[in-house]
């Protein structure tokens, strides 16, 4: 019989049989720092779960929302309810967002701003007189979090394995192929096509980089096909790749952004989905008997998560935070490179964002699936915390890393590669 574990907490994405006993507690945050219970220091270079974009430990943040529950602590949206930190917040995103006129549509985190997304691709066709537009297409190894729709339009085998069927609206194209997207659209046929969901830049899929001219053309193809073109953007904004969203390096209009993390750094869960004026226009016309877009979260737009959203947008405009993912995506890149000729490294992929993978090669991964899980551990042994991910792992570091973190980082790599050796 095996030893019982000894603490009740279930961790997402984890072996529990080897985690318990072998936890790493992090007890506190400072920049781009965390301690574990042991006192030991470590560079969080994936910011967290890529969303510590300004590091950790900012009081701006404590202060506004210790303010805000000493004010209003939590009251819902649902119908004519509303609060002032919410309304704030939707304005000033809408603001920001690239397509003038856009609503915003809270929730608790990026998991619920996709399924939202799913949802009000169809409810807006069939509004429109067109509600056999279901139909959604994702891209091989995209990510849009583990909620039902998100399940279902992210392109990750292993996170669909052992839950039962996947609706069957839902298909998958190469990541990097706008001519496989156009070819299943017609497949499917147009008509039958409600959204297209893309992620700038595939994060949790292994940080896959779109090929030059991608996002421009799969943009053009939803246009010419009116199909709603979703970017979600949970990762890629607040300055991750050094725009305000992410989609906005390139030239496009996208229909929804779905975004969350670093709206409020990670410091209280939020999510945002930001909605063109085409898509909401048929939720605000104000007429008798308007349509109702039935679908909320109970903490959606809540107060406090929203008080600490405002607070982090100040943050960004005040330290200039939102272009440093443009201007670190090279020093990232030449310090992931120090091990590209390494002889356990297939390939480096740095130079789009302030975010990176290295990737172990074929005879490392068929002699031991568990090399990157082993690598990550290395990193932690030298003092780096890095996500292991696929076939490797991944960077994504705070904003406000500077030099001497990327040197460090860069001198993780080779020590914890040569472990593996």
């Amino acid at each position: 019989m095996s030893a019982q574990p000894k603490h009740a907490l279930w961790h997402p994405f984890a072996d529990m049989g080897s985690v318990d006993g072998d936890r790493m507690v992090i007890t506190r945050g400072e920049g781009s720092y965390v301690w574990d219970d042991a006192g030991r220091r470590y560079f969080d270079a994936t910011a967290s779960l890529w969303y510590a974009n300004f590091g950790h430990g900012r009081p701006e943040i404590t202060e506004a929302v210790t303010k805000q529950l000493q004010t209003l602590d939590s009251y819902n949206l649902f119908g004519y309810n509303a609060n002032e930190p919410a309304i704030e917040l939707a304005d000033r995103v809408a603001e920001l967002a690239p397509t003038p006129g856009s609503k915003v549509f809270f929730g608790s985190g990026g998991g619920d701003v996709i399924d939202t997304a799913v949802k009000l691709a169809r409810a807006y066709f069939a509004q429109t007189g067109r509600p056999e537009k279901v139909h959604v297409i994702g891209r091989a190894q995209g990510y849009h979090g583990t909620h039902g729709f998100g399940t279902a339009v992210g392109g990750i085998p292993a996170n669909a394995k052992d839950v039962g069927p996947q609706p069957p609206e839902f298909s998958h194209v190469p990541f990097d192929s706008a001519e496989a997207l156009e070819a299943e659209i017609q497949r499917v046929g147009a008509a039958n096509v409600a959204a297209f969901f893309c992620e700038p830049v595939i994060g949790a899929g292994g940080v896959l980089l779109p090929p030059d001219g991608y996002i421009e053309a799969v943009a053009e193809i939803c246009r010419r096909h009116d199909v709603l073109f979703v970017a979600d953007c949970v990762i890629a904004a607040w300055g991750r790749l050094g725009t305000w969203f992410g989609i906005d390096r390139w030239a496009v209009q996208p229909d929804m952004i779905t975004t969350a993390k670093g709206i409020t750094g990670g410091t209280i869960p939020l999510g945002a989905l930001i909605v063109a004026p085409r898509v909401a226009e048929p939720f605000f016309t104000g007429a008798p008997g308007a349509p109702i877009f039935r679908h909320g979260a109970t903490y959606a737009g809540h107060p406090v998560a929203c008080a600490a959203g405002l607070a982090t947008l100040d943050l960004y405009e005040r330290d200039g935070l939102i272009p440093r993912g443009r201007e670190l995506e090279k020093p990232l890149a030449d310090a992931v490179s120090a091990v590209s000729d390494h002889p356990l490294v297939k390939e480096i992929r740095a130079g789009l964002g302030f975010l990176a993978a290295v990737e172990l090669t074929a005879e490392v991964m068929d002699a031991d699936p568990g090399a990157p899980v082993k690598l990550q551990r290395a990193c932690r042994d030298e003092g780096v915390l890095v996500r292991n991910l696929g076939r490797g792992i991944a960077v994504s570091p705070p904003l406000v890393a500077a030099e001497p973190e990327l040197d460090l980082l860069a001198a993780a790599l080779p020590k914890a590669l040569g472990r593996l050796g």
